[in-house]
């Protein structure tokens, strides 16, 4: 057993070997700019820096701002949607919506949001990020883990998918001790500060770390129960297989760009420090402010001119416009915008180059995502399927907290779609212009609007509140008009107290800080009618009152039968138009 384990080792160290070649030419140039955004030019081009006071570039290090703005507008997260087209019935939805929520709690368990940034970068600057799915065991979840591009070797198929993954990164001889005690021994006579070469290793069948070379230790290894290699890799496009960041070819731009500034102060220093010429009659020279110097031709006393040729300061200009369109970074992120800030066409034209390349890397990461939650849903099922969880979350403004055992929530669906939404990447201000005139050309809906908007929004709650505000509005126009028609009421005759209780009632409803809807509802209640004269569904009911005889009133119409006499009034017009009045009396006998 343990000769197999050696020569797995050897075929292991192989590979890495041949995989490190391979990517030879691409590490050396991730190294050159990191050397250069870090300010360390001198490593690069050695030549154009010599030692002294003027070691490093002075002018602003175009090659890091342009960096850091494109990775900070890319980092905002998609939105993740478990729905699939076969919900056809409640159930269905809430299933969905349950691993939705799900899904959402993978993203801020791992701080997805906050890793976006760096990985983000990363990917701008060095061409590729890669990202592992890794095992909590302490909160038995799946963990979403964006990588360190440098030393990172992938494996791919035929068909770009990758198959498997080297992480070569260096560790202290005490920091490895501290971590794997059973690996002092193998370390051999190295001191505390010597640095180790450490291997993480993953494909569809283990994930360990190992120490390569003549070593061959493993420290950690954990067999891969899924059967699928859990790496992803986000790589920019680009002409060949070969990663390639997006400040490769203009490293020798900002170096220059930078030589030429220190020669600039070089030459501003040496003008300031010039030699003085005196005339032949000058016998002293004095120094400091308000120094004399005796001479009959003071015309003649000045320092060594040290000429600077104008082409100079043009040729920083140039090379200035030449960094700005090497790296696609265009003026109007500065905001120096030379366009019509009334329609936007000239804005939109300064920032094109801007804009596609943060819609290519929402396009790359959105595809990262998708495969990047479908195996977190896998792993937490295979692995922590009968595990009771409860995750905490905020999906689309609103918090929630669910819990789940992902054996019967999951259920071997592992489907999620992943969307950037149609106005990601733009700044709220246009974002909300450019909805409006879809939404006023009825190409897009309300809701769609609300999904799509670049803040956090629950499109259903916030369709729910708006129709609650509308009703609300008209409601209280309701009973506005209401009021306005009291003086109607009383010039034609009626009596207008009645109004004038409800609209009070209304109004002490309101200083409570009771809701218009159920003021109204109380004030304008009908009525309770009298039991006294309501007959019930069985017949039973309390007679009314016998009149008395000779009485000239309706109620003494009745009939036998303790039923009232039922009076009909009919109103007619007549050919004259005027009105015609007729009264008629019934009378009702039981049989």
């Amino acid at each position: 057993m343990e000769n197999k384990n050696l020569l797995e080792m050897r075929e292991l160290n192989g590979l890495l070997t041949r995989t490190k070649s391979t990517f030879a030419a691409r590490d050396g140039r991730m190294q050159d700019v990191l050397a250069v955004r870090q300010g360390r030019m001198r490593d690069v081009f050695p030549d154009l820096f010599p030692e002294g006071p003027f070691d490093k570039g002075i002018v602003a290090n175009m090659v890091d701002v342009a960096a850091r703005d494109l990775s900070e507008v890319l980092a905002p997260l998609p939105a993740f949607n478990c729905a699939s087209s076969k919900m056809t019935n409640d159930t269905a939805r809430l299933f969905a919506e349950k691993r939705t929520r799900i899904v959402n709690g993978y993203i801020d368990h791992s701080s997805v949001q906050v890793q976006m940034y760096t990985a983000a970068d990363r990917y701008f600057t060095y061409g590729f990020v890669p990202s592992l799915i890794e095992l909590d065991p302490e909160t038995n979840m799946p963990r979403i883990t964006f990588l360190d591009s440098i030393g990172a070797y992938p494996v791919f198929d035929r068909w770009g998918e990758i198959q498997a993954g080297f992480f070569c990164f260096w560790r202290s001889r005490d920091e490895l001790s501290a971590q794997y005690p059973h690996a002092a021994g193998a370390l051999g006579n190295r001191t505390g500060n010597d640095l180790v070469e450490v291997v993480r290793y993953h494909d569809r069948s283990v994930d360990m770390i190992f120490l390569p070379g003549s070593d061959n230790m493993i420290l950690e290894s954990v067999e891969n129960i899924t059967g699928e290699c859990l790496l992803e890799w986000t790589q920019r496009p680009g002409l060949d297989d070969d990663s390639h960041g997006q400040f490769d070819d203009v490293l020798a731009v900002q170096v220059a760009k930078a030589r030429f500034a220190l020669l600039s102060l070089e030459a501003a220093q040496k003008a300031v420090q010039a030699p003085i010429v005196l005339p032949p009659d000058a016998q002293e020279l004095s120094f400091g402010p308000d120094s004399i110097i005796r001479t009959s031709q003071g015309n003649q006393v000045r320092r060594v001119p040290i000429e600077v040729p104008n082409a100079a300061f043009a040729q920083q200009g140039i090379l200035d416009q030449e960094l700005r369109q090497g790296s696609r970074y265009p003026d109007a992120r500065n905001g120096n915008v030379d366009g019509s800030t009334v329609t936007g066409k000239g804005v939109q034209a300064l920032m094109s180059g801007f804009d596609t390349q943060v819609r290519t890397g929402q396009a790359m990461f959105a595809r990262t995502f998708q495969r990047l939650v479908r195996k977190a849903l896998m792993v937490d099922e295979v692995v922590f399927g009968d595990v009771t969880k409860t995750i905490r979350g905020n999906a689309d403004g609103a918090p929630y907290e669910v819990s789940y055992k992902a054996s019967r929530d999951v259920k071997g669906d592992y489907t999620v779609d992943v969307q950037y939404g149609l106005m990601a990447g733009l700044d709220p201000n246009r974002a909300l212009v450019f909805g409006l005139q879809a939404r006023g050309d009825k190409l897009i809906s309300r809701d769609f609007l609300r999904r799509q908007m670049p803040f956090a929004l629950n499109a259903s709650e916030e369709e729910t509140q708006v129709d609650v505000e509308e009703m609300r509005d008209a409601l209280k126009n309701a009973v506005s008009m209401y009021a306005q028609s009291i003086p109607q009421m009383a010039a034609q005759g009626q009596d207008p107290a009645d109004a004038l209780a409800k609209l009070s009632t209304i109004i002490i409803g309101r200083q409570k800080g009771d809701p218009i809807e159920k003021i109204v509802a109380e004030a304008f209640a009908p009525p309770e009618p009298d039991p006294t004269s309501v007959e019930d569904e069985g017949g039973e009911g309390i007679p009314p009152a016998t009149p008395s005889a000779g009485d000239g009133s309706l109620d003494a119409l009745s009939s036998e039968g303790g039923r009232p006499d039922v009076q009909t009034l009919l109103a007619s017009m007549g050919a004259s138009g005027q009105a015609q009045m007729s009264a008629g009396v019934k009378r009702q006998t039981e049989i």
